[in-house]
């Protein structure tokens, strides 16, 4: 059986929650990479999910669609970490690894806006695993998505 980061690293799209100071859950459909024991993502340095996370690190991770609005399986509760240049350049390298042509695309055309300094990655540690330790299958902070 997949642990939880395995399974969420290998779908198409996750939905991150992140939270706002209020507490009020953002929710945002992303690509998503693994990388290591933790979860990579990519945005732009200036996006609203980037803000949150320098405010506050909780996220929620739960496999979705496109469009964020039909998510299935269970969601998992991590933290995340914002990278620096280097471990970026790292993160472009899974997403157009993984995503090929439309993953370059993306990363061709934010550059070509912005740089590499317009975006930035993302690393996720989901709750009862450890930055490069050994990753249990599920971690205590899961629970079951409902399908909307």
């Amino acid at each position: 059986m997949p642990t939880d980061q395995e399974r969420l690293g290998d779908e198409k799209y996750v939905q991150l929650t992140t939270y706002r100071r209020s507490g009020r859950a953002v929710p945002t459909p992303v690509w998503v990479a693994r990388h290591g024991t933790e979860l990579a993502v990519w945005a732009e340095r200036t996006s609203g999910k980037v803000k949150r996370i320098r405010a506050g690190s909780r996220v929620e991770v739960t496999a979705c669609d496109a469009t964020g609005r039909k998510v299935h399986g269970r969601t998992v509760s991590g933290r995340a970490r914002l990278l620096d240049q280097d471990e970026t350049d790292t993160v472009r390298g899974l997403i157009r690894a993984k995503y090929g042509i439309l993953g370059a695309l993306g990363i061709y055309g934010s550059m070509l806006r912005g740089g590499k300094q317009r975006t930035i990655g993302i690393a996720i540690t989901l709750d009862g695993a450890e930055p490069g330790g050994d990753e249990p299958g599920h971690p205590a902070g899961s629970r079951e998505a409902e399908d909307t």
